[in-house]
């Protein structure tokens, strides 16, 4: 039974903010977004909240009722049915309740940066790192998520050896962080004629796309260096100096960007990788802080970590988080099947992060 009084809290600070939204007190415009974001996030949280007390006041009702010598026997017997039904409505009611009450990643309705990397395996490796993301881009266009390149290395033989993507659209990162981590492919490549199964890996790195307001970076922990855009081989991309080279000098972190033309968007793509990589770097030291326990690290972000083996010979996929193994791997790598591994996951941590809370 969640108690009463901690739901009357949620219930309290909602009214207080209605009063301040309907012009109870003078805010500035940035109040006022702040108020209407918390006002729309304590919302479904309230009614649920709302609905579920409302049914423990009334079984304790129904209780009286049945226990007053003054309630005839078919009044009784009706209310003992419907006290039944309540009673069995009730965990289901809680349970919903308790979820809502997690405690929520201030990150989770932002859009995120993906990175792909190819890494053991050579050239197996960076087909894989290309099966990855056109899986993500499929995955993307099923949520109807926009799916945007902003930087990509090609291999000569297919796919890439690193591939950036921003990915933005409703609860992105709140779905995708449980991507971040080392993915293994087991497969017998087409140049191979003693059919012998080779293993290769990418790393996915999921961060969330932070703006201005996030985070700031200070010029002076800034080096940013022009030089001349290169192709393979050392040839030149083009004549003018538009390649873009931005160091954050407090972490070291480094961000490259020679993709585009124009040396002024070549910088602000570098700044917007940068920002998200910063971000996520003090975000990944603040969680191994609070906690190093496997249950608080599912969707972690943690890119040294194996999280998933996909063989082709058996058409099967394992998330060695939560143990899932399913028997659909083209589904999967079509996007329609990723939905399920996430959901998954997602449920996994959430069991998780109850049983802590209940112990």
């Amino acid at each position: 039974m969640i108690p009463s009084e901690r739901l009357d809290q949620f219930i309290v600070r909602h009214e207080e903010l209605e009063h301040l939204m309907s012009g109870g007190e003078a805010l500035s415009s940035d109040e006022f977004v702040k108020i209407s974001r918390e006002y729309s996030d304590l919302t479904p949280v309230v009614k649920k909240a709302k609905k579920y007390l409302d049914a423990v006041s009334e079984i304790q009702d129904l209780a009286e009722m049945i226990a007053s010598p003054d309630t005839d026997a078919e009044m009784r017997e009706l209310a003992e049915t419907e006290m039944q039904e309540l009673r069995e409505k009730i965990p289901e009611m809680e349970h919903q309740v308790q979820l809502m009450l997690l405690p929520k990643d201030v990150d989770d309705d932002k859009n995120a940066m993906l990175e792909i990397r190819a890494g053991t395996g050579g050239d197996e490796a960076a087909l894989f790192a290309g099966d990855l993301f056109r899986m993500y881009q499929k995955y993307a266009a099923l949520q109807g998520w926009r799916f945007e390149t902003v930087s990509s290395s090609s291999s000569d033989a297919g796919g890439f050896k690193e591939a950036v993507v921003s990915v933005s659209g409703p609860g992105v990162f709140a779905k995708l962080k449980y991507e971040a981590g080392g993915h293994r492919v087991q497969r017998v490549p087409d140049t191979e004629t003693q059919g012998r199964i080779h293993t290769s890996a990418a790393t996915v790195a999921v961060m969330p796309e932070v703006e201005e307001i996030d985070i700031k970076l200070e010029d002076k922990d800034l080096r940013i260096d022009i030089f001349r855009a290169s192709g393979p081989g050392g040839q030149s991309v083009n004549t003018t100096d538009s390649a873009v080279r931005i160091v954050h000098i407090p972490t070291g972190i480094t961000v490259q960007q020679q993709d585009e033309k124009s040396q002024h968007k070549n910088k602000a793509k570098a700044m917007k990788v940068l920002m998200s990589r910063v971000y996520a770097a003090e975000k990944e030291a603040r969680d191994a802080e609070r906690s190093a326990d496997r249950k608080d690290q599912i969707g972690s972000g943690d890119r040294s970590a194996r999280i998933r083996t996909y063989n082709f010979p058996q058409g099967r996929m394992t998330d060695h988080r939560i143990n899932l193994t399913l028997y659909k791997l083209d589904q999967i790598l079509a996007g329609e099947g990723l939905e399920e591994v996430i959901t998954s996951l997602i449920t996994e941590n959430q069991a998780a992060q109850l049983a802590a809370m209940e112990g």
